[in-house]
């Protein structure tokens, strides 16, 4: 497939665009700074562009047959960058017949507000990452109305560990046994996976150990 990666330059990006590469994907890396992404393939096409710039987002689209989206921000940033940037992506997907969407938000969203431990329910989340999760609610919500075939990926907090294939996905808010972490390698995997399969289309699938 050809694809596009937004966020390809975060954690999570780079895994997507390597992982898809590995797979045979042609890949379109869409990076505000290209040289954080130290990714060279014959297969990858690194296009500068800012998430937040609507013309340059239609003008990356075109052509793709999927979008993958990795876009964050650092917690204290004020920027929208998750849901200004999700718009911009959603309008051009519409302008240019692409469908499918895969996305990163985070557990916590939505119905999967109880399985956050309490620490960060009560006090991480309220204190430091306010502003993060009211963009990923917007940014949800944008997602949840357009017209596109979508997925959205939540996963638990992210650590750099292996591509292990062997994770929980889709499980209640309310399971326990939960390590409530995962590594960014594993969720590319669940998002790559979500390509060529029809389980989560049109939900949203929270990930952990």
């Amino acid at each position: 497939m050809n694809l596009l990666v937004f966020g390809a330059t975060g954690g999570t990006g780079r895994q997507l665009v390597e992982q898809a590469l590995a797979q045979g994907h042609t890949v379109t890396a869409f990076a505000r700074n290209p040289a954080k992404l130290a990714v060279q393939h014959p297969r990858l096409r690194v296009v500068p562009g800012d998430v937040l710039d609507a013309a340059a987002v239609r003008a990356a689209v075109t052509g793709h047959d999927a979008v993958l989206s990795a876009l964050g921000a650092p917690a204290g940033h004020k920027a929208p960058v998750r849901s200004a940037g999700t718009r911009h992506i959603l309008e051009a997907m519409a302008q240019a017949g692409v469908r499918r969407l895969v996305c990163l938000t985070t557990l916590g969203m939505g119905d999967s507000r109880p399985a956050l431990p309490f620490a960060y329910k009560y006090l991480i989340v309220p204190l430091f990452l306010r502003s993060a999760f009211a963009d990923s609610e917007i940014q949800e919500a944008f997602i949840r109305d357009s017209g596109v075939e979508w997925t959205i990926a939540r996963p638990a907090t992210l650590t750099n560990g292996p591509h292990t294939g062997q994770y929980r996905h889709g499980f209640p808010a309310t399971e326990s046994g939960l390590k409530i972490k995962i590594s960014r390698a594993d969720v590319a995997d669940f998002m790559l996976r979500q390509l060529h399969e029809s389980t989560y289309l049109r939900q949203a699938a929270s990930l952990s150990y």
